[in-house]
């Protein structure tokens, strides 16, 4: 895949002049002025920027500014009829990688951008490299030593080093990306990108321009064209989440993808080769959605070479301990606070819930608990409130728990329910709906509830 360029030029004969010359080398865009050469710099990965210092009535140098300041910038060179040493100290002051005089020497414009290519993609990998061995030092990899969760590791460090394209299947909330991101961290490309996909939240349309890209022109709108997600991951990973979201369309044009390694952008004919190792995840049943008709059975198979089946958090609750005491001290960090334990009866408040939101939903109600507490311990009370409510179902729950406030004020949790639905209910003016919303449970549940404790 070529390199991205954008040249912008207010004179259209020098501009394309430019273009022609260079579009050999690089994947070329154009631009007269700056908000036309912004718009392109803030939708499309360009590597490298040659601007003019004069644009009619903009300034380069305002351009050079605004895209130093994006969060993934291009290296820049700047080119002017008007050079001078003042002029090229300022403009490497503010950033430029280097400062070329018109008219120009084509080879030596060429020559300095394909230095400048090079200087920052060597910076690049050493960013990328550190922001590797960072992540790999952070709590966002897989916790637990059930039984489950051991399987689910093995079959990782089994086949991250291959090609093989994998799909991961769980509830929502049991880490599936997460094991994307260590399946690409423990692969033979550290340094390599990992582009990440949510299919559920475009449209059909828009995520094929995303997936494949698109030239100008191809439908209306396109006016300029699109690198897609999958040139972006070149020599990389592409993670496709809620795959089972796709149109039929974009089943199709995804299965060809995988079988050929090729793609075609929207609205061009040229097939553009891509090395690019895909993980695809989803919360539902492919298999039962390959019976009912529909999503396709070929591109199941070409999706399903490997399966990881992420487990409920209830199938794993010795687990919670151990996740519970990671996010304490993630959350203690985040918000520069001390780490401060569960005490015994908030402990056994966690492993008596189902979690139906799996991990995701501990660790939101672990940074709730490390943010609303001011004392030395985390207690049921700085739990999230529709624990209280939502215990396991069934004879297997603990029996209900004595919590300790203070050293003068005891309590069993009967009485610290009975004060929050009393609570719910003065704050509702005794609307028991509202009162069931307020404590996030069913107007059913609220009833069963009032009627257990006598109210």
């Amino acid at each position: 895949m070529l390199p991205t360029l954008l040249i912008v030029e207010d004179e259209r004969a020098t501009r394309e002049g430019l273009r022609s010359a260079l579009e050999e080398e690089f994947d070329v865009y154009t631009a007269a002025g700056k908000t036309e050469a912004m718009a392109i710099l803030k939708t499309e990965p360009i590597k490298v920027l040659l601007t003019d210092l004069r644009l009619g009535g903009d300034s380069g140098m305002e351009l050079l500014d605004a895209a130093l300041a994006l969060p993934e910038p291009p290296v820049a060179i700047m080119m002017t009829a008007y050079g001078s040493v003042d002029t090229a100290v300022e403009a490497m002051r503010r950033g430029a990688w280097h400062f070329v005089t018109k008219p120009l020497n084509l080879d030596e414009v060429e020559m300095q951008l394909k230095r400048a290519l090079r200087s920052r993609l060597l910076e690049t990998e050493n960013k990328e490299l550190t922001q590797q061995v960072r992540k790999t030092h952070k709590l966002e990899r897989l916790i637990g030593k059930s039984a489950a969760i051991g399987k689910v590791s093995e079959l990782i460090q089994q086949v991250a080093a291959t090609r093989a394209t994998v799909l991961i299947e769980g509830e929502s909330g049991t880490g599936k990306e997460v094991v994307a991101t260590t399946l690409h961290h423990l692969s033979g490309r550290p340094t390599a990108k990992l582009v990440t996909v949510h299919c559920a939240a475009l449209s059909a349309q828009l995520l094929e321009s995303e997936l494949f890209g698109h030239e100008k022109g191809a439908f209306t709108g396109a006016a300029q064209r699109r690198i897609g997600r999958f040139e972006q991951a070149d020599g990389g990973t592409l993670f496709l989440d809620e795959i089972g979201e796709i149109d039929a369309n974009t089943q199709v044009k995804l299965l060809r993808v995988l079988s050929e390694r090729s793609l075609e952008r929207v609205g061009s004919n040229s097939p553009i080769k891509v090395d690019v190792r895909v993980i695809a995840a989803t919360n539902k049943n492919l298999r039962e959605m390959v019976d009912r008709g529909t999503f396709r059975e070929d591109l199941y198979f070409r999706l399903n070479v490997v399966k990881v089946e992420m487990p409920p958090l209830r199938a794993r609750r010795e687990d919670i301990v151990l996740l519970a005491n990671s996010f304490l001290q993630e959350f203690a960090k985040e918000n520069d606070r001390p780490v401060k334990p569960l005490t015994d009866a908030a402990m056994d408040l966690l492993l008596a819930y189902d979690w139906p939101g799996n991990v995701r939903e501990l660790r939101t109600a672990i940074e709730h608990g490390v943010v609303m507490s001011n004392d030395p311990v985390i207690d049921i009370h700085h739990l999230p409130q529709f624990l209280l409510f939502r215990r396991a179902a069934g004879g297997d729950s603990p029996p209900l728990p004595k919590i300790t406030l203070d050293a003068s004020a005891e309590f069993n949790l009967h009485e610290l329910e009975t004060n929050t639905i009393r609570s719910a209910l003065s704050s509702a003016g005794g609307n028991r709906t509202h009162a069931a919303d307020l404590l996030g449970v069913s107007r059913r549940t609220l009833q069963r509830k009032l009627k257990e404790l006598g109210l």
